[in-house]
């Protein structure tokens, strides 16, 4: 059996390698520089460019470019209408982003419990959660498996809810062969540089409802327009004038951003590729340990899987997932842990949420944790990511 590094053996990895990077190449570079030349660096040409290129990828009939992942949720709550006294349920494994939106707009976010195997959002418990207050789900697609979307969709029908789709993480994922983005009401993309394409930052709000994109407009630019039918004030002295019609907020995306967005997305197909093969590298090497378990998914889900994680089984471990983790990093492969229960933060707790909300999601919390995963990994990468596991496992399995 080899030592482990933490305990004074060789480490499997000379230098580091961590749970996400970005992939920029010279035409990436090139766009940017481009657009730096050119005479708009924002609310220019690269950003309907942006827009039209998720439209075209997704199917969805409107796309609203903005600032980031954060200001898509934020924009897509105000939309929806989301205000005081209304409530929206989401899960409590994601980002604090899926929930804190909700607190934007004055309301209460309700936190539904997971599906154990898949880790997504379970319907069912949506549908336990649902009240007069109720006013939406924000249903996230944790790690880019997309949700159930034809049970979440029957729901948010038979109860009159709006359907906002989280999916930061799954661009390149389709649901039943259709691309999500095209699926819920609104759908909100993440460009973060952990994400599968990235800008930097930025984020987009995609929907098929004309009244919803109008709203979400507004919502990224002051509640601002110039838009002659939706002024309100008959008398206009020229060309210069405008009407705050509605309260908004600067949530623009910039040009060069926008354009980042755009040649990254000519890769999207190369990336997802290349995640996949990484996935399926792990799944057949982990299938053979029993202290791993992996997450499981919907036959319904084409995967660009954003994140693979891994749960340990500690019942069949002499370790905490703690001293895994620092194992793990002793062998050069930096992991990361994705999410600690949302409600379980100070400012939640301080709001009047307890422990013991979601028992599925905060047991699976115990025993998570994220390994390296993205286009750019080589297959040596894999290979020592896989190696490192199976040296740590080998050293804490019981025996």
């Amino acid at each position: 059996m080899e030592k482990l590094a933490i305990d004074g053996g060789t480490s499997v990895r000379r230098e580091k390698i961590f749970y996400g990077h970005q992939w920029i190449e010279e035409d990436d570079i090139e766009a940017v520089c481009d657009t730096l030349r050119s005479d708009y660096l924002t609310c220019g040409p690269k950003i309907e460019e942006m827009e039209y290129t998720l439209k075209m990828y997704t199917g969805a009939e409107y796309a609203v470019a903005v600032s980031n992942g954060t200001a898509a949720l934020h924009c897509a709550c105000i939309a929806a209408g989301i205000g005081a006294g209304d409530e929206v349920i989401t899960t409590s494994i994601t980002f604090a982003a899926s929930a804190n939106c909700v607190l934007y707009c004055g309301a209460r976010p309700v936190f539904a419990d997971i599906n154990p195997k898949t880790y997504n959002i379970d319907p069912n418990s949506i549908r336990a959660h649902i009240t007069k207050k109720t006013k939406a789900v924000i249903a996230v697609d944790f790690t880019g498996q997309s949700v159930q979307n034809r049970e979440i969709r029957e729901i948010c029908d038979e109860y009159g809810l709006i359907f906002i789709e989280d999916a930061a993480h799954a661009i390149g994922t389709k649901y039943d062969g259709k691309q999500v983005g095209s699926l819920a009401d609104m759908t909100c993309f993440s460009f973060h540089p952990v994400k599968t394409i990235t800008g930097g930052e930025g984020g987009a709000v995609l929907t098929n409802s004309q009244e919803l994109y109008t709203k979400l407009a507004l919502a990224r630019t002051h509640g601002i327009t110039r838009d002659k039918n939706m002024m309100e004030d008959d008398f206009h002295e020229g060309s210069w004038c405008y009407e705050e019609i509605t309260l908004g907020y600067n949530y623009r995306i910039t040009d060069f951003q926008a354009a980042l967005i755009v040649s990254q997305m000519k890769k999207l197909q190369k990336f997802a590729k290349r995640r996949k093969e990484i996935v399926k590298t792990y799944d057949e090497a982990f299938a053979a340990l029993p202290e791993i378990i992996v997450q499981q998914e919907i036959p319904e889900s084409d995967t660009c899987r954003h994140l693979y994680i891994i749960r340990l089984d500690l019942d069949k471990l002499v370790c905490t997932r703690r001293e895994f983790y620092d194992a793990m990093s002793a062998e050069n492969v930096q992991c990361q842990v994705h999410y600690i229960p949302v409600y379980w933060f100070p400012y939640y707790r301080h709001l009047g949420y307890k422990k013991g909300l979601c028992p599925q999601a905060e047991e699976i919390y115990k025993s998570i944790m994220s390994i390296p995963l993205y286009p750019k990994m080589t297959d040596q990468d894999v290979e020592d990511v896989v190696h490192a596991v199976n040296k740590v496992t080998a050293n804490y399995k019981k025996i």
